[in-house]
């Protein structure tokens, strides 16, 4: 890995009506032809996503969308695409031309909602002055020409002002749940899914994170653990695995030594803890009949004993003892009609951001549909996922129930 990856880093988006000047916008901020411009509304017809450094905010995603009042049959396939991408957004960009209008009114109060800080700017400056009595209370507006480069180290304070305090500093996977100078054993079985040469994103992820609390981290396959552990000295501070060794490590690590799953961990990193534990246990309830949505962050291509498609249905139709049926969502697709399933199985989200992953808890609270990710839902099947949890301050969850 030679970069942040996009799960981690600060998404941007711009939004407006078409021919507002938003490919413009972003192409200023890169310093490059990011997107394609033109006096043609409707230039922009699929959302565009540039990863970049945003000095001095550091790693960023920027998301260019398609105008949001865009018409006719192929307008409103694209606008309900960039609509889509406002789940995923940490701080909104709303540019609009010379007047505050309802359109941008309706947008601001839908990120208000979300609790995203929106910057608004007011393009064009040049040939449609900002008229501020349109501006509603609390709004401020930067005057920008983006083609000229004019306003651009207003809007960069802007958006740095609005940016969430948690991506000021380096995510948190673990090293607040040990002491530096301690040590982590991370268990990283190598199977079919593990990519050739490289370890998986939330195992090297972990690593880094334990370094960077200065704690010494041994990294071994489980049918190394039990040497590890023979070898220290003193007991680890923490063991971590990969979900499906769960059973083999929790029968190796003494009950004293605190034991828990990367994946456990990314439910926390990336979205409500409680609500996923919550989550967990409705599966005990599960029915004859139920449907079940599996929901990857990612695309890959499936093995034979994809733990997603394969390995998670089964160990879910074991322990609920149901006759359930799966459907699948992959990448940043998610359905609307959430209500017709009985429980949701995320995936760790390694490949999308927080932001992603509240949203998409708060559709499912919404809809009463219980949630919860695929380590937790493992351990849980195995019964394990107290001793999972156990690493963690963990208030009573409080949420949807299915049943």
């Amino acid at each position: 890995m030679t970069s942040t990856p996009k799960g981690f880093r600060l998404h941007l988006g711009i939004f407006g009506k078409r021919n507002a000047g938003k490919s413009t916008l972003l192409n200023l901020v890169a310093g490059q032809a990011v997107s394609i411009v033109s006096a043609t509304p409707g230039t922009t017809t699929d959302t565009v996503e540039k990863a970049m450094e945003f000095i001095p905010m550091g790693p960023v995603v920027w998301l260019d969308t398609a105008g949001l009042d865009d018409e006719g049959a192929v307008g409103d396939l694209r606008a309900a695409a960039a609509r889509k991408t406002l789940e995923r957004i940490d701080v909104a960009i709303i540019v609009f031309v010379g007047r505050w209008g309802e359109f941008e009114e309706t947008l601001r109060a839908d990120f208000a909602a979300r609790g995203v800080p929106v910057v608004a700017v007011a393009n064009k400056a040049d040939i449609a002055p900002l008229d501020e009595a349109t501006l509603p209370p609390g709004v401020a507006a930067i005057a920008m020409n983006a083609v000229l480069g004019e306003g651009l180290e207003e809007f960069r304070q802007a958006v740095l002002a609005a940016a969430p305090a948690e991506y000021v500093e380096a995510p948190v996977i673990l090293r607040d749940l040990v002491p530096p100078g301690s040590c982590v054993v991370l268990v990283t079985p190598i199977d079919k899914e593990a990519p050739k040469g490289r370890l998986i994103l939330p195992q090297v992820q972990a690593l880094r994170d334990a370094l960077d609390g200065d704690c010494r981290a041994v990294v071994c396959k489980e049918n190394g653990l039990r040497d590890a552990l023979a070898d220290l000295r003193t007991p680890p501070a923490l063991v971590v695995t990969d979900s499906q060794a769960f059973k083999e490590v929790a029968s190796i690590v003494p009950a004293g030594i605190p034991l828990t799953g990367f994946s456990v961990l990314y439910a926390r990193a990336k979205g409500d803890l409680g609500l996923f534990a919550q989550g967990a246990a409705a599966i005990d309830r599960l029915q004859d009949g139920d449907r079940v949505l599996v929901a990857e962050s990612c695309t890959h291509h499936r093995e034979d004993d994809d733990i997603g498609r394969v390995k998670l249905p089964a160990l879910v139709r074991k322990k609920s003892g149901a006759d359930v049926s799966f459907d699948f969502a992959s990448g940043h697709d998610f359905p609307d009609d959430l209500d017709r399933y009985a429980l949701i199985l995320h995936c760790g989200a390694c490949m999308t951001n927080r932001r992603a992953v509240l949203s998409r808890q708060a559709r499912a609270r919404a809809a009463g549909v219980a949630m919860t990710n695929y380590g937790m839902a493992i351990a849980h099947c195995l019964g394990l996922l107290d001793r999972a949890l156990q690493p963690f301050d963990l208030s009573p969850p409080s949420g949807p129930s299915h049943g």
